[in-house]
Formats: C-alpha cells, structure tokens, sequence
C-alpha cells in the first residue's frame, strides 16, 4: 500500500466526475481547489463533484481549499502583453488604470508597492523571467531600467528579491474566499505567503467565526517564513505546512530550496505536523506522456525525506494526462517506499511527554517496530492520535476510524494512514468495538486470521482527547 499521499489540484482538465473517478482509482487522496481562479459557485459545483466521485469510487478524499492571498501582479495591457529588451526603462505605476498598460508603463495591482521598496532593489517578474533594477521612486510610480527582458503579459506575479514586502497573508478576497470554503465544509485551508503565527492565529479565529473546523496549511513561500524560530513558530501554529517551492525559489534563489525543503520537512515530522511538497513535480508531464528523470528524482525525494504528500498542480489542472500523472506519480512513490532509509523516520524534537494519548501512539509505534504487527487502527475522533502515530515510519498500515468527516478529510492527508469512516457510539463497551473494528478491517481483506492488530482508543467512547489504552488483539 503507497504509504504517501497524492494531492491534485482541480481544474479545466481534471472537474468532470467520469475523470476525477479515474484520479481517485489513480491514487488521489486530496483535491486542491485553487481559490485564485472561479467564483463560489463554481467551487461549491467543484466540491459536489468531488464528493459524488468519492462516494462512486469508495474513498475517502480529503478537500484543501487554497486561498489565493497577496499575490503581487502586474495589472494589464492594451494589447494583452509587451516585449521589453535589455537597458529599456519601464515604469510600474499604481495609479494607472488597470488595463492601460503599455511598451513603456504598467499598472499594478498592490497598491502599497512603491513603499516597500528603494532603489538597487531587484524586481523578478514572472517568476523571475525578467529582472527589474528599481532606479528611483516617484509617488506612485517605481521607475525601473530592465537587467533581463523577454515578454510580460496580463497578470504576471511580482516578487521583490530577498523578501521583504509587507502585504499582510489575508486580503479582502480570501476572507471572502475562507467564509466559501468553511461553508463547502473543506477540511483544509491554505494561507498563502505566511510571515509569522500572527497570520496562522489570524486565520484560525476567522474560521472559528464562522464556526468552521477546518485545518490550516500555510504555504511557506516567503523568505522571513524560513527563519529556523519562525518556521518552528508557523508549524506549531498550523495544522500542516506546504513547501511552496515557487515564489520561495524567487524570494531566496533556486539553489537554496532544497536545503529549504529539507529543513520543513524535518521541522514538520518534528513537531508532530504532516508537509506537503509542491510546485513543478512533474511539471512537464502537462504535456508529456513521460517524466524527466530529474521530476522522478524530485518526487522520490521527497518521499525520502519524509514528506507526507507531493502535490500536482497545473499537471492535473490544465494538463493533458491527468489521469497518468497521477499514476506515475504513485509509482514512483511506491518504489522510493520500498528503500530502507524511508522506514525508521522519527524526527520528533520531544521526547517528554505532555499527554496521555501522545504517549499511548508513540508506544504502539515502539511495538509495531518490534513486534510482527499487522495493522495499527486507531479508535479517533479528530485523528490526532492517528497523525502522532504516523509520526514514527514503520512500514505498519494505520487505519484511523472514525465517525467524523472532518478528522476523515484530514487523515487522508497524513502519511502511513488510511481513513475509514466508523461509527465508535453504536458500541455499549469496548470489547464490543475492538471487535467490530477488526471485523470491519477483516471484511475489507485489509487483515486476516491470526494477524496481530494494535488498537489505540479511550475508555469513554466518543470523548474527544481520551486515547489512553494500547491493546494487541489476534484475528480470528
């Protein structure tokens, strides 16, 4: 079983349920929605979709609603893009109307640009195809002589070299935005270009709001976001982070994301949070039937490093195989699985416990490693127990039961655990719910007669945070 989970993201290639059904049998475990495209409606049609093609398919699959956050663009021009050439001067201006761009000026769509920075600073665009020199600074315009040109259209991204922006994670629209995605019932939620817990705290009281439950992953795409004490501070926050490699790799350079990568990683198993990789992991299977060998390196990489899900964007969204990007991506998971240097992982920074059911899962994974444990279920109700468990790689399957859609959604993120949906209150004693959980297992052949299964729950059934008993059961 691919112990790694798959993310997609949704779009024009991948939102019809005969397509999306053939993704999940591919190996889909959560569906991004890319909340910079679309309106509500098409979210909520995208969400009916999704769970209809679930339910058809047998799965549970988990839903991350990504908000798009303060993404600093170029505005548009008149005639759809310009072709700008070494030495030219140009001109980003945020008071000029906002289709009125031309060969020499353009509009911008954060208007506190001109503030945030000086002269000598460096301006990538599009991803830092073309490099800006920023000359001087009058008002509201940033005056600027081109150091690398090439063509620039409608809407491409800026970012300004070494960080250092101040736009705040949230804007007008991804309030908004969050409000759609509690209402749809997502059980993540992504906040773009984090700098700090502030903005992490900042979200969690607006989903608590609007009385939401969803988690929260911050994408880490921001050079202040890296700083070990930062970072340390952003994951604990979070429910789970994401190495956003793009802007990151714009922000501190291309050569340093990898380090970058394996400092969250490392982090986020650490303190007890799943990670997501993303950005260009099989960026040219959009259009090719056949990874690079360099994409198979990257994504067993990852895997190898401990991440618990590598993440398709435009692949899936825009591409023309989505559908075979996604099994490749799982057969390349499973074969960086099968080497030994990814089995053993515990990376966690605590060694005291502060918790009876941190300890309870962190001793069953002590027995798993050494006793011939067939499968672990964990008894959960939010599936926290199920997530510290899966802390510790030990080849041992992790099914987390439960009856709550929401901790389901979220353990079809976390590495090693396979969700089921399982009503714990219809049992009047625990010896009667070990018992239906096992035949539960037995009757999807997931274990057989005389394995050894271990069952993490609490002695009050369906009380929240009360995992405090670790039993070895046999088949029958």
């Amino acid at each position: 079983m691919r112990r790694t989970k798959i993310v997609t993201t949704l779009g024009p290639a991948s939102n019809k349920i005969d397509t999306l059904r053939k993704m999940i049998a591919a190996g889909v475990n959560i569906v991004r929605l890319n909340f910079s495209h679309g309106t509500a409606e098409e979210k909520k049609d995208l969400v009916d979709v999704v769970r209809q093609a679930a339910k058809a398919e047998g799965q549970i699959i988990g839903i991350l609603a990504d908000l798009q956050g303060p993404k600093i663009r170029v505005a548009k021009f008149k005639n759809g893009k310009v072709v700008l050439k070494e030495n030219d001067t140009f001109v980003l201006d945020a008071a000029l109307d906002k289709e009125a761009g031309d060969e020499t000026v353009v509009g911008i769509d954060y208007k506190e640009l001109p503030g945030d920075v000086q002269p000598k600073d460096i301006l990538l665009l599009d991803d830092g195809r073309l490099v800006f020199i920023v000359e001087k600074i009058e008002g509201t315009r940033i005056v600027c002589k081109v150091q690398v040109g090439g063509e620039l259209s409608n809407n491409k991204g800026i970012n300004r070299q070494g960080g250092g922006l101040t736009a705040g994670a949230l804007t007008d629209k991804d309030r908004a935005d969050l409000k759609t995605a509690v209402a749809l019932k997502a059980d993540y939620i992504a906040i773009s270009f984090v700098r700090s817990k502030v903005d992490v705290e900042e979200t969690r009281a607006l989903i608590a709001k609007e009385g939401g439950e969803a988690g929260i992953i911050s994408k880490i795409e921001r050079i202040e976001a890296i700083v070990p004490e930062t970072l340390k501070g952003i994951i604990s926050a979070s429910d789970g982070i994401m190495v956003a490699r793009g802007d990151l790799a714009v922000e501190i350079g291309d050569a340093e994301v990898p380090a970058a990568q394996k400092l969250m990683i490392g982090y986020s198993r650490a303190l007890n949070k799943p990670v997501i990789t993303a950005t260009q992991m099989m960026e040219t299977m959009i259009h090719n039937v056949v990874p690079t060998r360099a994409e198979v390196s990257d994504v067993a990489n990852a895997v190898l490093d401990g991440t618990d899900a590598v993440m398709l964007s435009a692949e899936t969204a825009t591409g023309d195989h989505p559908v075979l990007v996604v099994q490749t991506m799982a057969r390349i998971c499973l074969a960086a699985e099968k080497q030994p240097i990814s089995l053993g992982l515990d990376q966690r920074a605590e060694v005291q416990y502060t918790r009876v059911d941190e300890a309870i899962s962190m001793a069953s994974m002590d027995i798993a490693k050494n006793l011939k444990i067939k499968a672990i279920i964990s008894l959960t109700e939010t599936g926290t127990t199920a997530l510290w468990v899966s802390r510790v790689r030990s080849g041992v399957p992790i099914y987390g039961l439960s009856r709550n859609g929401n901790a389901l959604g979220r353990m079809a993120l976390y590495s090693d655990v396979y969700p089921i949906e399982f009503d714990v209150t219809k049992f009047g004693n625990n010896t009667e719910l070990k018992k239906a959980a096992i035949d539960k297992l037995q009757q999807s052949k997931l274990v057989k007669a005389e394995d050894l299964v271990l069952i993490t729950c609490g002695d009050n059934i369906g009380i929240t945070g009360r995992t405090n008993s670790l039993t070895i059961l046999q088949v029958e």
